[in-house]
């Protein structure tokens, strides 16, 4: 028989209940920032799974998404707190509590109190650890306190500074604020929003903001086809095409198909072209919800394509992103140089098979959601230099806010607007 050993240790305290929506919230982190995935897409998977109330969802969204935009000062200061390596999943559970209790404004002890209970709870990291960081974390002493950093790695700053000059911090602090959502909507689509109760404000460029009473996929205006979500600065480039209706447009880099639905909106004959066939699944889709239609094809753009031409193409390339940080800030801690180099030498050699199919006297617009120099203007630069066929002409229908950026525009991503790069050119007649 063994003996019983006795202790006059006290036994360990049981985790005590934690909101699952920061459970949720962590762990979506984890992988974002073991590069796995981005923010929208997994968050997105992981909410309609969990199905949590709205007030969570909320909550879980904050916390993803602020804690991916204050990741460098967060980082920073948890870095005096801790020792050695920190394991990925009590790292991205330290960075969430911080950022709750340094920028989301819940009490300190309900932030220590919540997160031991989740690292001991969820298993995520040693409770220990976690009641000892967050109590003591608190901003860097030199962090600014009536303004916020610019949260960019500095050479990334130094391209929105270049970019915006004298916007530059306002556009940076713009960037740290949560991302309004952004819908086109039929007259028909306001009244059945604001029904459910959703606030509908009038925007830029047609697009309306939109503050839900429920999850938009389960809204009448979804079902019915009256809504689509796209950021006004994207849908500058649609229109930069001009009038469309009835005309043929080649959508090339189409995606999944959002500006193909807004070309087809809006009258025009789209061929929406791609590498991945599943994309157009997708683009299919949502285009049967919309009540449109567009034809797709499946193609290398690095490559010629042989199609008739068309005196409307949109070329809305493959880009870094990086006027897109307020949506996807997961981008700007994975970035480099190199990157911006790469994606502007895929775009130098797509520009090209594109104007190939625009007809004599036709339209040309080539459109990046980036604001690196290397992605927007140098591009048209060189592309104009080696085709005296096309010149630049104003970007018309413009009413977001802008820049000139030699042959075209870069938007201004400030009230929630991204930064993109739109020019637009014009093939000379025969």
């Amino acid at each position: 028989m063994l003996a019983r050993v006795t202790s006059s240790a006290p036994p360990p305290r049981r985790p005590g209940p934690f909101n699952p929506a920061r459970e949720l919230a962590v762990r979506v982190l984890v992988r974002v920032l073991a590069g796995e995935t981005f923010a929208a897409p997994a968050l997105d998977t992981a909410l309609r799974s969990a199905r949590l109330p709205g007030r969570d969802a909320g909550l879980a969204t904050h916390i993803v998404y602020g804690t991916l935009r204050r990741h460098p000062s967060l980082t920073a200061a948890l870095a005096p707190l801790l020792r050695g390596e920190t394991h990925p999943k009590a790292r991205a559970l330290l960075l969430a509590g911080a950022f709750e209790k340094l920028h989301l404004g819940t009490a300190p002890h309900a932030v220590v109190s919540e997160y031991v209970n989740l690292a001991g709870g969820a298993r995520l990291a040693p409770p220990g650890l976690v009641n000892a960081v967050l109590r003591r974390v608190e901003r860097p002493a030199d962090a600014a306190s009536d303004a916020p950093a610019h949260e960019l790695p500095e050479w990334l700053a130094d391209i929105y500074r270049d970019a915006y000059g004298e916007r530059a911090p306002e556009v940076e602090a713009d960037l740290l604020t949560p991302a309004p959502l952004w819908l086109s909507l039929s007259d028909a689509g306001v009244r059945t929003l604001e029904e459910e109760g959703s606030v509908v404000t009038p925007g830029v460029q047609g697009v309306d903001r939109v503050e839900l009473a429920r999850p938009l996929r389960e809204s009448a205006a979804w079902a019915a086809g009256q809504a689509q979500p796209i950021n006004p600065a994207s849908l500058a480039c649609v229109d930069a095409l001009g009038e469309v209706s009835g005309v043929r447009v080649l959508d090339l880099a189409g995606g999944a198909g959002i500006k193909a639905a807004m070309l087809a909106a809006r009258g025009a004959l789209v061929t929406s072209v791609d590498l991945l066939a599943r994309k157009h699944d997708a683009a299919r889709a949502n285009l049967r919800r919309l009540g449109l239609r567009a034809d797709f094809l499946t193609h290398d753009l690095s490559t010629p394509l042989e199609l008739p031409p068309a005196p409307a193409v949109l070329l809305d390339a493959p880009c870094t992103g990086s006027g897109t940080l307020r949506s996807h800030p997961e981008i700007k801690l994975r970035l480099t140089p190199q990157a911006v180099q790469e994606a502007a030498d895929l775009q130098a050699r797509m520009l090209p098979h594109a104007a190939a199919l625009v007809a004599p006297g036709g339209v040309l617009v080539y459109s990046v959601c980036s604001v690196t120099p290397q992605e927007g203007p140098e591009v048209v630069t060189r592309f104009l230099a080696a085709h005296p066929d096309f010149a630049p002409e104003p970007v018309p229908g413009l009413e977001v806010a802008h820049v000139q950026a030699g042959a075209g525009v870069l938007t201004v991503p400030v009230g929630g607007v991204d930064g993109f790069f739109i020019a637009r050119l014009r093939r000379a007649p025969v």
